[in-house]
């Protein structure tokens, strides 16, 4: 599944192409998506797009009528091509711009999802979500202070939309891994000395992840059809039984909230 990273990939990708310019068209291929996609994203016909944003993992297309909130799913990917360009398999819904470029979302598995946002509201999908990762207000100190009495495991913990948004799978693991912390030890027992570590952790491995490209996932390709690099800097993710880069006894990898949770029993304590 495309995780912030990616999605923030894709942003930085198709801003250039779309800011300012008007969407002639919108063609809606294939309406049903993991929500049916309602006609209200017809409205932005004829407008300029005046900002490009991300909120956790989805995207916002704005104009001054609303905006189109766009999410990847589980296999979807963003691609910025010439209007006349042939049309990919899965390609359901195209947006096209006086520029003559169209932004194509693809979707083999159709659980991404293209929606409408009207002006000065917040859609209930974006209104319950935490702080975004890279901003002031994700502290070590309210992780700690919301972690209270919270027997979830630290790893599930930091992937809770409500605690901090975009922490997903890859960089959970990686981040634990860093900051030396058990991925199934309680939250409410992690201290606020270990929260202080691992909170900048998780910012510096995302950031990362954000500068190389996103990571290289089996259904994930720029916007530029390119594919993303941080995988290949992976520390244990995906590495389950080979040996740990810091002590060399192999990994383990357990099922945590039915994702892969690879760790080293040695070195997260």
């Amino acid at each position: 599944m495309p995780e912030l990273p990616e999605v923030e990939v894709s942003r930085m990708g198709i801003t250039p192409h779309i800011l300012q310019q008007t969407v002639t068209k919108v063609n809606i291929h294939n309406p049903n998506m993991r929500w049916p996609v309602p006609d209200d994203v017809y409205q932005i016909t004829n407008l300029p797009v005046i900002a490009v944003e991300r909120r956790a993992k989805y995207l916002l297309l704005i104009c001054e009528l609303g905006s189109v909130i766009l999410h990847l799913g589980m296999s979807g990917n963003l691609r910025v091509v010439d209007k006349n360009e042939p049309l990919k398999k899965h390609d359901h819904i195209e947006f096209i711009f006086g520029n003559d470029k169209a932004l194509r979302l693809n979707d083999p598995r159709r659980f991404g999802c293209c929606l409408w946002q009207a002006p000065d509201t917040v859609h209930k999908l974006l209104s319950k979500l935490g702080p975004e990762p890279l901003t002031d207000e994700f502290t070590a100190k309210r992780v700690y202070e919301y972690s209270r009495n919270k027997k979830v495991p630290v790893k599930q913990f930091i992937m809770d939309n409500a605690v901090v948004v975009g922490v997903g799978n890859i960089y959970a693991n990686e981040s634990l891994f860093k900051a030396g912390i058990h991925p199934k030890r309680e939250a409410g027992k992690v201290s606020l000395a270990r929260y202080q570590q691992l909170i900048p952790i998780i910012k510096e491995t995302l950031a990362a992840a954000i500068t190389q490209g996103g990571t290289t996932l089996k259904d994930f390709a720029q916007s530029d059809g390119k594919p993303g690099y941080f995988a290949q800097q992976l520390l244990v993710y995906g590495r389950k039984g080979e040996p740990c880069m810091k002590c060399e006894k192999e990994l383990t990898e357990i099922r945590l909230g039915q994702r892969s949770t690879v760790y080293c029993s040695n070195c997260q304590k």
